[in-house]
Formats: structure tokens, C-alpha cells, sequence
């Protein structure tokens, strides 16, 4: 540690990699935190948990037992142990005694992606509810067609304030906040949705996992998906670096221009651009084939063998996309963990080391912010692979039974874990031993010695 930072005084390390070196050394020493303890007043299994996306600061739990709770994580409410251990009690919550409150288990519970001022719970009482965090209030109701599994909302979208939600229903439905009304359904899955994700690279792009086995790629602006998931389609190892292909297209083109074939190269086409004049990010999520029988992988219009393609045998139980969008992450009840090329969507074949994974109900993943790590819940184990390699780096064992949930806090580099023992647990880096008490110690010993 020393060193890097005289390093970094020295000029020989940039700011960022400094930045990221101290980041993936804390991130590695995670164990149970033995100064930070969340006092959880959930009766029930702990399903889902995140931390806002704007200030890092508040905690937002949902259980079994309808009850909803959000806690501020950086302010303790009091402190034991002669000051050691903060206690961070619930600011409030809000539970099937409320008036409008769910009537039975909360599965999913998030953040409005740009303000703390709304939070979102769906339930297995077939209802989405978006409450008003100060006044503690339903402000609008959705109701589903059957037991709502997960909910999600882009980190991206300025364009549009849609839910996502996952129910036991066989369609996706949008539910739009700013009109208090379904925006549209989503139509492919055979089965019931149990886990969905936005796409970190585009505000338009939504990932879901159904029971069936799928995995698809839907382009909110269109009709039918543009992309399944297909676990037979694999490619070994990495994608290649971005300078290595751009490099490489760069030649490639060069050659076709010797060849006299310049003329046949179009131009690119200029980015469309929305109503409001803000231009259109071009992503390579939601990148369309031009031409070719590649245009058959498109719905309408893709081929039925195509169509019916799996990830997983049995139903998919978790997804993660990582921070650049490039790559997924899926877990499912066959027990197995897949990285997937999002350019490609190629199944990578990185080999995970053997997990046990719950098969009834989803679970939450997580991923460090330099994509390096995934936190997957195990039963009553989290563990923490190498994304890249899938070697077990780290084992998390302190819950009673099975953990659900798992949240990295990129802020503070810790991880939140909440499981059927009804607790949330906080995994900090180590953490050195004050000199302050021994100074303490010594003052006191002064007082009555010679």
C-alpha cells in the first residue's frame, strides 16, 4: 500500500489506475464487518437489497413478510462496544399494517434510478407500488397478472420512465411512471419471467430470463425480440482487445480499397436522432445486421429452431450485466454460471467451479465495479469469482440458511448479503486496529501512576 502511494506521489502511477489498484485490493480482503452492523426488523427471508445509485447511501431491503425498509448506511444510529460497532437501525419501513401496504411477500424492491425520493416494491399480491419516500406513501399501484418475481429500471434512460417487470406470466409488461399506465407488453417467452435486466450500454435495451430456459434481447422501441440466447453457440476465451480488431478492420479495409472495391464501401450513416434533437447512442447490444441471411435471427421473421434456443436447462434465476455492457452474466436452476459475449452473443465457456444454486426462486447477483468479481449466492454461501477465469476467489459464510441476495457497494467497496435467517449481513475490508485506545489506555494508567 506504502508503496503505491509513494508511487503515486512520484508520478509513476496515473490517478485512475491508482484509483482502481487501491479499489481491487479492498474488494479482496472483504469479511464480515466487525464495526458495522444492520439491524434488520424483517420477520421473514430477506429477497432483495439495494443501495441508492445517487448518493451511496441509503439501504433498501424487501422480505417475505410484506415489509419494505430503507437505512442510511453511512450515519450509525448509536454505537456498542464502547463506541466499536455502529448499530444502523431502519429510518423507517413499511409493512402489510400499512393502509395500502402489500399483502404478502415483497420479492423485488428498487431505487428510483436518479432521485431517493421514490422507491419501487413488487409483490407476490400481483402489485407494483411506487412510493413516496418522505411521505411514506403509495403514489401509484400496477396491477399484474400473477405473483410479480423481479422489477428493474434503467440507470441510463432519460427518455422514458418505464418499469420492467418479471411475473409468472409469460409476457413482459412496461409499466410507465410518468402516465401511470402499462406501456406495452413484451410477447416470446414460453413460461414464466423470473429475472430481468436493463442493458448498461443502452437505455432501450431490456434482458430477461424466463422458466423456459431463454434469455432475450428486446429493443423496447420495436415489436418481438432481436435476440435469443443460445448456449450451443460458444466461442472459447476472450474477445479479442479493441485495439487488436480495430486494427485489424483497419486492414481489412485497406485491402478491399487496393482491390478497387472503394466504391462498394457506403458511408456510415449519420445517428438518428429522438424527438427532443438529443442524438440516438448506437450500441452494439441493439446493432441490427444490414443484410444477409443474418436478418433471419430478427423478429419477426426469425427462424422457429432460433426462436426456441436456450441458455439454460431449467429456468434462469439470475442475470448481470457488467458496467460496460459488453458482457452477461446468467445463473440458472441447472446449477451453472455462463458469461456471454453481448457482441457475438456467444456463450464464452468460461468454466465456473461447481455452485449450488437455488432452483425455486431467483436470486441477486452482483459484480465489483471493475467487472472483475461476481458475488453469487451458493445456499447459505456467497461466493466470488474471477469473471474472466471462473476460479473461486472468495467464500462469504456467515449466514444460518439460504442467502437470496447480494449488493456490492462500489462507494465504500462492500457487500450487502440478505437470506432466509432474516439477516443482512455487511462484508468490509479489513479494517486495522486503532492506536486511539492504546493512547486511551495510556492516559488512564497516568492518572493514578507516579
Amino acid at each position: 500500500m506504502w508503496k503505491e502511494i509513494g508511487d503515486r506521489e512520484a508520478g509513476k502511477i496515473r490517478p485512475n489506475s491508482f484509483s482502481s489498484r487501491i479499489k481491487s485490493n479492498r474488494t479482496s480482503n472483504l469479511q464480515l464487518s466487525n464495526y458495522k452492523d444492520i439491524v434488520s426488523p424483517h420477520r421473514g427471508s430477506i429477497n432483495s437489497l439495494q443501495v441508492d445509485l445517487t448518493e451511496g447511501r441509503y439501504l433498501l431491503s424487501a422480505s417475505s413478510d410484506a415489509s419494505a425498509a430503507v437505512y442510511d448506511i453511512q450515519k450509525a444510529t448509536n454505537y456498542e462496544g464502547n463506541g466499536l460497532i455502529a448499530k444502523h437501525k431502519c429510518l423507517f419501513s413499511v409493512d402489510k399494517q400499512h393502509e395500502r401496504g402489500h399483502k404478502y411477500a415483497i420479492s423485488s424492491a428498487i431505487w428510483y434510478p436518479v432521485d431517493t425520493g421514490l422507491f419501487v416494491t413488487g409483490s407476490f399480491d400481483h402489485y407494483i407500488k411506487v412510493w413516496d419516500t418522505n411521505t411514506r406513501q403509495v403514489v401509484m399501484n400496477f396491477k399484474m397478472p400473477g405473483k410479480v418475481y423481479r422489477t428493474a429500471m434503467s440507470t441510463l434512460a432519460t427518455s422514458h420512465m418505464l418499469i420492467a417487470a418479471g411475473t409468472e406470466d409469460v409476457q413482459v409488461r412496461l409499466c410507465d411512471v410518468a402516465s401511470g399506465a402499462f406501456a406495452h407488453t413484451l410477447s416470446g417467452h414460453r413460461d414464466g419471467v423470473m429475472t430481468l435486466e436493463w442493458s448498461t450500454s443502452s437505455e432501450w435495451v431490456l434482458i430477461t430470463g424466463g422458466c423456459d430456459g431463454a434469455i432475450r434481447f428486446w429493443d423496447i422501441r420495436r415489436a418481438g425480440c432481436f435476440l435469443v440466447l443460445d448456449q450451443s453457440r460458444s466461442q472459447l476465451g476472450r474477445r479479442p482487445p479493441v485495439l487488436d480488431r480495430s486494427a485489424a478492420n483497419k486492414v481489412s479495409v485497406s485491402k478491399s480499397r487496393s482491390a478497387g472495391q472503394s466504391s462498394l464501401v457506403k458511408p456510415q450513416a449519420p445517428q438518428k436522432k429522438h424527438a427532443n434533437g438529443h442524438p440516438i447512442k448506437q450500441t452494439t447490444v441493439g446493432r441490427m445486421p444490414a443484410k444477409g441471411s443474418a436478418r433471419q435471427r430478427l423478429h419477426p421473421g426469425m427462424l422457429s429452431i432460433q426462436d426456441r434456443a436456450t441458455a439454460h436447462y431449467g429456468a434462469v434465476t439470475g442475470l448481470k450485466v457488467t458496467e460496460d455492457g459488453m458482457y452477461l452474466l446468467s445463473a440458472g436452476s441447472d446449477s451453472r454460471i455462463k458469461l456471454w459475449d453481448l457482441e457475438s452473443g456467444y456463450n464464452t465457456l468460461v468454466n465456473y467451479e461447481m455452485v449450488r444454486l437455488q432452483t425455486s426462486k431467483p436470486i441477486q447477483l452482483a459484480i465489483s465495479e471493475d467487472s472483475a468479481r461476481v458475488f453469487v449466492p451458493c445456499m447459505t454461501v456467497v461466493k466470488a469469482f474471477d469473471v474472466w477465469t471462473g476460479k473461486m476467489s472468495l467464500a462469504f459464510r456467515g449466514h444460518y440458511e439460504s442467502v437470496n441476495c447480494c449488493w456490492f457497494s462500489s462507494q465504500d467497496q462492500e457487500l450487502y448479503t440478505g437470506g432466509n435467517d432474516r439477516q443482512i449481513l455487511v462484508w468490509s475490508p479489513c479494517k486495522p486496529v486503532s492506536h486511539d485506545m492504546d493512547e486511551g489506555n495510556t492516559k488512564d494508567e497516568d492518572n493514578w501512576s507516579d
